[in-house]
């Protein structure tokens, strides 16, 4: 009996460091070094955090997923597409690694990892978007996307337009 108590003991403790281990969707306003303009989103890889440039050296930092052992990169594109609710077609790498993937996921959809919105990127398959996984945010878990908690997408969202400015450094 004293083992039973001892094990729902250990599990309940440790399901609660887990859940309380996630990111936790709210902005902060923090201090940037870099030489960036206002508006431009800066995604420092090593960190898993984005960073949305406002005046005065400060910006708005959020926690993200970023891409896995070997799916990172590094450069700067812009924002060229916003989405609410979009739609989600496995790209050919997904599709390769996972061919029981179904050839669209709808909006919607509790297993559509785009969440509740996305941000397309130029020039590649990549996008900054929601996720329907919150334990995701804060590790190495995409193809190269850009993960974020369903509430900071949405705040994201509101606040850039299509063709913002998106460096993302390792």
């Amino acid at each position: 009996m004293l083992m039973r108590i001892a094990v729902a003991l250990a599990a309940t403790i440790g399901m609660s460091v887990v859940m309380s281990s996630g990111a936790q969707a709210r902005p902060e306003l923090v201090g940037i070094n870099g030489d960036y303009a206002p508006g431009t989103i800066v995604v420092k890889t090593h960190e898993r955090r984005l960073y949305l440039v406002l005046e005065s050296g400060r910006a708005m930092r959020y926690p993200v997923g970023v891409g896995k052992a070997g799916k990172q990169w590094a450069g700067t594109t812009r924002i060229d597409g916003k989405y609410l609710n979009p739609a989600w077609s496995p790209p050919s790498e997904v599709r390769r690694d996972k061919p029981e993937m179904p050839d669209v996921i709808p909006g919607g959809s509790p297993r559509n990892p785009m969440g509740v919105a996305a941000m397309t990127l130029a020039g590649g398959e990549y996008a900054i978007h929601g996720t329907n996984v919150p334990g995701s945010v804060g590790g190495f878990v995409s193809y190269g996307c850009i993960r974020m908690l369903n509430d900071d997408i949405s705040d994201l969202y509101q606040r850039v337009p299509v063709g913002t400015m998106v460096t993302v450094t390792r």
